[in-house]
């Protein structure tokens, strides 16, 4: 992997507006009624009634920042700006605020990488700054056979190095050890600071609907012990795993935190059809229970018959688009994307935008056109702490790029 020249990153620029769909813009205007004369003209006030006035879409900047990647997985950004990336295949590489892409020394030799399977969901803690400390969710070989973990580290202040300090802070994931199919795996951290683990269901059909299993579920976690976490829904339940915080799932690749009121929402891949976007609640149930003979390709993604079933806020229907790592767009720059829900599309090759109600339900959807065909597959958006976007990319062959995105002017 090598870094760009400054030039470079300035100046790769994609053009583009990002005008509404037709169907939704608004109608034309009537025209004006003639004018009567007067000497004093009258006083109209606006309707109460009358729309407010659209903001406008903002035109999007995409920028390339390193290249030469090989399925990245996920990206997050330090507080003094760095980002640090992971691909699939084993790495972790810093793209320092001035531009050098730095690959880190780490402990990546027992990593199990096979399929969908490997380095995948990584996020910072919450205390980064003084701590240094930051999660990785992986397939790791063991015993003769192989697993997903959750993984502790720490990186030096010259990010340099990366150094295990809780192996494993989750272990005993199952994983599909011959095709490493639906091996999840997100990380984020919820409004309480607890970690949340999604978990794939290995393409077993018995696994999901078992709230004793940790396979296809959403995992609630302590990230010191990697114990449960307080306020869990199956704590105390003798026939669940108390780490479970949701139930159900087929192969949850997305995780995003809504800005103020701390809800989250889950990007998953259906089978046959079917992706979804879900907004999780505490011991809801994702609704697949893909029942024989053999792992059922073709059952509805989510059947709202079952206990707990959470309705999905958005269905791709008859198109699979296998939408990926998920993020809310937040901040008064962004224009009129302020609040959208953004998931990259690994099958669709763009970014899925929806706005979304209070209560979850979808109010619009688009594609982001700058991004839409033009660089692939895409499997992380995420907001940084500076407030750009950034996007990994996920074409295989050592052709992927980690960009940032911004809105224009």
């Amino acid at each position: 992997m090598r870094p760009l020249p400054p030039a470079l990153l300035i100046g790769l620029v994609l053009l583009s507006g990002c005008a509404a769909p037709a169907a939704e813009e608004p109608g034309a205007a009537a025209p004006p009624a003639p004018a009567t004369p007067s000497a004093t003209p009258p006083t109209v006030s606006p309707s109460p009634s009358a729309p407010p006035t659209p903001e406008p879409a903002p035109a999007l900047d995409v920028a390339v920042l390193a290249d030469g990647l090989d399925h990245p997985w996920d990206v997050a950004q330090a507080p003094d700006g760095t980002l640090l990336v992971d691909e699939r295949a084993g790495g972790l590489t810093a793209v320092l605020p001035d531009g050098t892409v730095r690959e880190l020394a780490a402990d990546l030799g027992d990593l199990f990488a096979t399929g969908e399977t490997g380095l995948m969901g990584l996020v910072l803690d919450p205390g980064f700054a003084d701590s240094r400390r930051f999660y990785t969710c992986q397939g790791v070989r063991e015993d003769g056979g192989a697993e997903v973990q959750v993984l502790a580290w720490s990186v030096d202040p010259g990010w340099t190095a990366a150094t295990r300090v809780a192996d494993p802070l989750v272990g005993d994931i199952p994983v599909n050890e011959r095709s490493g199919r639906h091996g999840g795996c997100r990380l984020r951290v919820d409004a309480s600071g607890a970690l949340l683990v999604s978990t794939g269901d290995t393409a077993d059909a018995d696994q999901p609907q078992d709230p004793g299993s940790l396979v296809g579920k959403v995992l609630r976690v302590d990230p010191v012990t990697g114990g449960p976490a307080p306020g869990n829904p199956f704590a105390g339940e003798p026939d669940a795993d108390p780490r479970v915080w949701t139930y159900g799932h087929r192969n949850i690749q997305g995780l995003a935190l809504r800005p103020g009121s701390g809800e989250v929402y889950a990007a998953e891949h259906g089978p046959d059809r079917d992706d979804e976007v879900t907004r999780l609640r505490p011991g809801g149930n994702g609704g697949f229970a893909p029942v024989g003979p053999g792992y059922g390709e073709y059952v509805p993604m989510t059947d709202l018959s079952l206990p707990d079933a959470l309705p999905p806020s958005w269905v791709s229907a008859d198109s699979r688009l296998a939408p990926s790592g998920a993020t809310f767009l937040q901040g008064a720059q962004w224009q009129a994307h302020e609040g959208l829900l953004l998931a990259g599309l690994l099958r669709g090759r763009g970014v899925l935008a929806l706005r979304l109600a209070e209560d979850g339900s979808q109010v619009e959807q688009f594609r982001l056109p700058e991004l839409d065909g033009t660089y692939g597959r895409i499997r992380t958006v995420q907001q940084g702490l500076d407030g750009a976007l950034y996007v990994t990319t996920d074409n295989g062959d050592g052709a992927d790029q980690l960009l940032r995105v911004t809105p224009r002017g």
